[in-house]
């Protein structure tokens, strides 16, 4: 567990930079449109190639072809390996490039229609005087949309890269990546979107453009280290490739798999989109918060995890199996139970603190708390997901999640529709927790059944005091934010960063002294490992 520690811990830190930049590039945007409709249509437009990323960098595609490249490697050789990775790669990048052509041709072409009106004897009306079929908010989403499309191709092979990175014993230098993407993002907002255009919705585009940069930017970037792996691009034709018709079918399933929350939240925005325009962008940044600390300790745990359990799967070595998974939910659950009573406890402060400025107002931030308070409660579930799930891509079943998800999907939103009319921003968020505690449920219980057994019992008393201590520990920061609201207030920088830090300690001592005291073992082990990082090994004798 020290191995998985270090090595998740490795990319955790710079997974963290990379979030950290992400933060900072939602300030920036904050400060620049706010949760305006104009936002709105930005962050929706997004969402579709931003779903790409999420399911290929974080999901599907590597959960299908990681296992078959260890898999290559230990049967086959290097040589082997390197052929099936060049066969995916020409593949991915043939399939990637017709999605972005027929996606823009199909935008390009409803765009055309929206600007068709009919006279009174049903003629067709062109420009310059069209009675416009669509509203313009959706004409500006779906022009931001054709603009950043091409960031499909960019990202999805960028990911791939990371994925083979990743089977080769990297996690650092992947990470960074995003890092680099969202400094370019962040260039975007702050020098190249003043100089684009007179308004809001011409300056917009500078963002789209951006996006499209920092795909490519964070492709580059990986480069270096993949050539001195060893791989050499080189055409290896896809066509009835085995490798290629290997990981398709494994990775369709699993697209929705594993991916199940992106899904949910592209879903629920289209509808509130639809029903509030303003909701979008609120519930985006709020979505952008919460993936923060998902992002630093589940995702970075779930990246390590896939190889690793496809090794241990491959050599039918299942109680390490077990044990692995079920420590690895132990050590997930220990860190993000504390991150979702801090996120539910500090939700206005925190909102307040990295939004409010600029275009983003003190209703902004009102509107975003809501948003982030009922999207806390489900951190957990979230991050539980994407680990579960690679148990079974680990096994090599990618249908058993895709089947759960569906089921989810349709549960959150149905969640979605019954909460977003009298809750808004904050139904919304409430819609995808629900959904994901399902999720979780449904897929242990199939793990179960597939291992035979799934030796979690040995976590149901960690949990429960570690529940016990989130409660304590969000009271405690909840409190604390209100004794300091009401003494010294948030009118400057200082205080609001009081506000949100001076809880968070007084919440994490205590959360921590709790976990201590009630000996939970991942409280030690996470101790010992940070104690010996500072401990300073003693200099030899001499003679």
């Amino acid at each position: 567990m020290s191995q998985m520690l270090k090595s998740s811990g490795a990319m955790g830190a710079a997974t963290l930079a990379s979030r950290l930049l992400g933060l900072v590039r939602e300030q920036a945007y904050a400060h620049f449109m706010g949760d305006t409709v104009v936002a709105s249509a930005f962050k929706l437009a997004y969402q579709a190639p931003n779903l790409f990323r999420r399911l290929l960098g974080e999901g599907a595609l590597t959960a299908a072809f990681i296992p078959i490249f260890k898999q290559k490697e230990k049967t086959e050789g290097a040589a082997a390996m390197w052929s099936a990775a060049n066969a995916v790669f020409c593949g991915l990048t043939l399939f990637c490039s017709a999605v972005c052509a027929l996606a823009m041709l199909v935008i390009t072409g409803v765009l055309a229609a929206s600007s068709i009106g009919f006279s009174r004897d049903g003629m067709p009306v062109f420009p310059p005087f069209p009675i416009p079929i669509l509203h313009e908010d959706t004409v500006l989403m779906l022009r931001l949309l054709r603009s950043m499309f091409p960031y499909v191709l960019l990202v999805c092979t960028a990911a791939l890269c990371m994925g083979i990175l990743n089977a080769r014993g990297h996690f650092f230098i992947p990470a960074l990546g995003a890092g680099l993407l969202n400094v370019v993002m962040i260039l975007s907002v702050v020098w190249v979107a003043p100089r684009w255009g007179l308004t809001l919705e011409s300056q917009v585009f500078a963002l789209a453009a951006g996006v499209v940069v920092a795909g490519g930017a964070q492709l580059l970037f990986q480069w270096p280290i993949l050539h001195r792996e060893g791989f050499r691009l080189r055409w290896v034709t896809p066509w009835r490739n085995p490798t290629v018709r290997e990981v398709i079918r494994k990775m369709v399933p699993a697209a929705v798999g594993v991916a199940a929350f992106q899904i949910n939240v592209l879903v629920i925005q289209c509808v509130a989109f639809w029903i509030d325009r303003n909701v979008v962008a609120s519930f985006d940044y709020a979505v952008r918060l919460m993936e923060f600390p998902q992002g630093v300790v589940g995702i970075s745990l779930a990246t390590y995890l896939l190889p690793t359990l496809s090794g241990l799967a491959a050599e039918k070595r299942y109680p390490e199996f077990r044990s692995t998974l079920r420590e690895s939910l132990g050590y997930l659950v220990f860190i993000n139970l504390l991150a979702s009573a801090l996120l539910l406890a500090l939700a206005e402060p925190m909102v307040r603190l990295l939004f409010e400025r600029g275009a983003f107002t003190e209703a902004s931030t009102h509107r975003t708390a809501l948003a982030l308070a009922g999207l806390a409660p489900g951190l957990v579930a979230f991050s539980t997901v994407n680990l579960v799930a690679r148990a079974f891509y680990a096994l090599g079943d990618t249908h058993t999640p895709m089947k759960i998800s569906v089921v989810c999907l349709g549960l959150n939103l149905v969640f979605s529709l019954w909460l977003i009319g009298p809750f808004r921003q904050a139904g919304l968020g409430a819609a995808n927790s629900l959904s994901a505690l399902f999720n979780v449920w449904l897929l242990t219980r199939a793990l179960r059944r597939k291992l035979s057994r799934l030796d979690l019992r040995p976590l149901v008393p960690v949990v429960i005091s570690l529940v016990a201590g989130a409660i304590v520990a969000g009271l405690a920061a909840w409190g604390t934010a209100l004794l300091w609201q009401r003494t010294v207030g948030h009118a400057h920088l200082g205080s609001k960063l009081g506000e949100v830090f001076v809880p968070m300690a007084v919440a994490s001592a205590v959360y921590w002294a709790l976990a201590h005291w009630l000996r939970v073992p991942q409280a030690a082990e996470v101790s010992r490992l940070l104690l010996s990082r500072f401990r300073r090994t003693p200099p030899p004798a001499d003679g």
